[in-house]
């Protein structure tokens, strides 16, 4: 008389296992993507963000627009050819 058969305790375990990449499978599918963002970052991010050089630049933008809409504005074709022709390559 048999009281374990060896191929029963093999369905067993590929079916402990089945049961295990299951429950793997859903914990990962629980976690969720974190940034953090140190102290330092934050320091550089609102430096460059602020200050003279946002002054300047909106000066810079002003100065472009009066110069469009007063006809002033000269477009360089040979410079924007020398731009995209690396991007044409």
């Amino acid at each position: 008389m048999k009281i374990n058969e060896t191929q029963r305790i093999g369905a067993i375990h590929s079916y402990n296992r089945s049961q295990q990449q299951a429950q793997a499978q859903a914990e990962r599918k629980k976690q969720k993507d974190e940034v953090h963002i140190s102290a330092e970052a934050k320091e550089l991010q609102q430096s460059s963000g602020a200050g003279a050089s946002q002054e300047a630049r909106r000066e810079q933008i002003e100065a472009l627009k009066k110069a469009v809409s007063s006809g002033t504005y000269h477009v360089e074709a040979g410079k924007i050819a020398e731009k995209l022709l690396p991007y044409l390559k």
